[in-house]
């Protein structure tokens, strides 16, 4: 029994206490002992009127207790799926991010190609023949760092302008270079093709005639790589190409 129920059983018996007292005693007693009664049905209606309230109160209580933790199993599903999002944003927007860095660094270098160089002390003139070392130190760096596009841009650029300067043959294997990079080894082929036919008493021809059986090879076509690199070691037997010829061919017959 609760104490609200205590509270009621205790009200009941002095009530009847009081009655009978009441009807036992002298009459001059009565008024008192009504009055007494009168007392005890108000504070038995309080107490009636608290337990009524106490129990309104607890089941309000638990009412809201159940949507607090309702809300709360709501809120926390609400913030880990906000959190996953939020965190697949952040990732996409790093990855945007980086990518815009790359595009401002190419247009930058782009630009500082395009703009004429300032002249510095002891620098040649305006109008003086540009350095084809320049050219090609520039365009090797970018394949270095895998700026492939500029580098190939570079290259080509390098001979169109000196078509007969001394590394005119590392220009062009430098084209073969950006495309076997990217595996387009189709492309690439062509290109190292063109070292050892325009560029026969070049020293890139033995890297150019490896890295053509190695792209005819990607290609699916392993007879025409496999005479490539024979043709690298009958040429070029001293070369360090010829080498990793010898060891290639060995593997594949080998297989």
């Amino acid at each position: 029994m609760g104490s609200g129920g205590a509270w009621r059983g205790g009200a009941g018996l002095a009530g009847l206490a009081l009655a009978t007292a009441a009807a036992l005693l002298p009459g001059c007693y009565a008024p008192q002992i009504a009055l007494l009664k009168s007392g005890l049905d108000s504070l038995r209606t309080v107490v009636d009127t608290l337990v009524v309230r106490d129990a309104v109160a607890y089941a309000v209580l638990s009412d809201a207790r159940r949507q607090i933790v309702e809300q709360r199993d709501v809120l926390l599903s609400t913030r880990a799926t906000a959190g996953t999002t939020t965190q697949q944003l952040f990732d996409q927007m790093g990855r945007l991010q980086t990518r815009l860095d790359e595009v401002l660094t190419r247009f930058h270098e782009v630009s500082q190609r395009a703009a004429p160089p300032a002249a510095a002390p002891g620098s040649p003139p305006p109008g003086a023949a540009p350095d084809p070392a320049q050219f090609y130190d520039q365009a090797a760096l970018d394949l270095t760092q895998g700026r492939y596009p500029l580098a190939l841009q570079g290259f080509r650029e390098f001979l169109r302008r000196f078509p007969t300067a001394e590394l005119a043959d590392n220009a062009q294997y430098g084209i073969g270079e950006c495309f076997f990079a990217q595996s387009k080894f189709d492309s690439a082929a062509v290109e190292y093709t063109r070292v050892a036919e325009q560029y026969p008493k070049g020293d890139r021809v033995p890297a150019a005639l490896y890295k053509l059986g190695l792209s005819q090879e990607n290609l699916g076509k392993t007879e025409t790589s496999r005479k490539t690199l024979l043709d690298l070691v009958k040429r070029f037997p001293q070369s360090g190409e010829a080498q990793l010829a010898r060891e290639r061919l060995g593997s594949s017959a080998r297989r």
